[in-house]
């Protein structure tokens, strides 16, 4: 079904004047994130962790981020995004600078809790504040494009962090403190920013013509009582529904690969090509997340165009699994490489036709309050996957039971999301 003038002239207007500014912002969150990835082997040697201690706290980030998420999420709700998401990226900005400052394992664990704790509600609230300004057929591929910042900023991230790595005893800082430095900087300018740039909602849209404002508002209404005729429900009833639940149990399973592989992904890298300079690691670390990027995209386009959700997340999270798998495999170094370009094109992949799934179950304070539930339980997966990769490793001598474990989670996800049952999105 074609979209007539108005609707491409609307879809294209808040495409462009929303995505990229989010897309950027979303970049420095996830760099924030991960970047202690890119930190691990010069601060595990000089800080004398070992990997359990490492992937430790590198997980407890997300334990904070569980507990915080459902609140920030309805807050974000009621005091709108603007303000929100500004407080948001200011405050982790300032707790990823304060990284550098980390002696010991207790200076670790509770930085990252706490940069978790206030990264909560920035990603769940970001998605709520899409199904306020896209049409659900058009939710897969923005989810997609949106997402493409998380991959971006190991595409940005890896070679930076790698030179970061490199400006070891310039001002008598170790080149870990100077990449957990630098890197914080730009959550703090676009945090910022989001307080002048970004609307609340679309009556705030300036840019909006009248025509084009009473298109979307039409569109949107005529959407959120269709949900709410077929899933009317209180949040106390969406937090405790069975369907919600369940995308618990599948996006646990999506996070318990995806970031045991983000956190360990340069170390597999490092492993693979010893003789690689920091920065020649970060260059080869960026190759799977850049065909990632592409392969995102189109796979969200496809979700879009064909108006389903289900069979496209599982096909991509059993994808991601065999990338795992033979990961997991002794393979020379290119080969070793190519299974992370599978593993990190599926788990990337996965992630729009999930959340345009999840985001047509409920509407209003109900919907807010289930994709902050689901996407706070799933991302205890980072806590787990993390912890399991380096126990793992400490107990085998190696990360190949741990890659193992997070792909046979994966391929059950792909399983499980199977059995969920909801409304169909009419293709576009």
């Amino acid at each position: 079904m074609e979209a007539d003038p108005l609707e491409r002239r609307v879809i294209a207007k808040i495409t462009w004047r929303l995505i990229p500014f989010l897309c950027a912002c979303y970049l420095a969150a996830y760099l924030d994130r991960v970047n202690v990835g890119f930190a691990k082997v010069q601060m595990v040697a000089d800080l004398k962790f070992s990997n359990a201690v490492y992937s430790l706290g590198a997980g407890i980030f997300f334990v904070g981020y569980f507990l915080f998420e459902v609140p920030s999420n309805l807050i974000l709700r009621y005091v709108g995004a603007r303000i929100w998401i500004a407080r948001i990226m200011i405050v982790w900005g300032v707790i990823s600078l304060c990284m550098m400052f980390a002696k010991n394992a207790t200076h670790f664990y509770g930085l990252r809790f706490l940069l978790g704790a206030a990264e909560a509600g920035f990603f769940p609230g970001i998605i709520f504040y899409l199904t306020s300004w896209f049409p659900t057929a058009y939710r897969s591929r923005t989810i997609a494009v949106f997402m493409t910042a998380a991959v971006g900023s190991s595409v940005v991230g890896s070679p930076l962090s790698g030179a970061l790595l490199q400006m070891g005893g310039l001002l008598g800082l170790r080149g870990w403190q100077w990449l957990f430095i630098v890197e914080a900087v730009p959550s703090i300018v676009l945090g910022i920013a989001v307080w002048f740039y970004l609307p609340n909602r679309p009556q705030d849209a300036q840019w909006l013509g009248g025509d084009e404002l009473a298109w979307l508002q039409a569109r949107l209404k005529s959407e959120r009582e269709s949900a709410a005729t077929a899933h009317k429900l209180t949040l106390l009833q969406a937090l405790t529904d069975p369907r919600v639940l369940t995308l618990c149990v599948v996006y646990l399973a999506l996070c318990l690969g995806g970031y045991g592989l983000d956190f360990f992904q340069p170390t597999l890298v490092h492993e693979a090509f010893p003789a690689a300079s920091p920065l020649m690691v970060g260059f080869i670390n960026a190759i799977p997340q850049l065909l990632a990027l592409f392969a995102m995209v189109a796979y969200g386009r496809s979700s879009d165009r064909r108006g389903e959700r289900k069979f496209h997340f599982a096909a991509a999270i059993w994808v991601a699994a065999v990338g795992l798998l033979l990961a997991g495999v002794r393979l020379p170094p290119w080969l070793a490489l190519a299974a992370l370009v599978i593993a990190v094109c599926g788990r990337w992949s996965s992630v729009a036709p999930f959340w345009g799934f999840a985001t047509t179950l409920l509407s209003g304070t109900a919907a807010a309050g289930a994709i902050a539930l689901i996407n706070s339980v799933g991302n205890l997966g980072g806590f787990g996957g993390n912890y399991l990769m380096g126990w793992l490793k400490d107990l085998s001598g190696d990360y190949r039971a741990g890659l193992r474990v997070l792909a046979c989670a994966m391929l059950a996800g792909g399983l499980i999301v199977l059995g969920v049952r909801t409304r169909k999105p009419a293709p576009v």
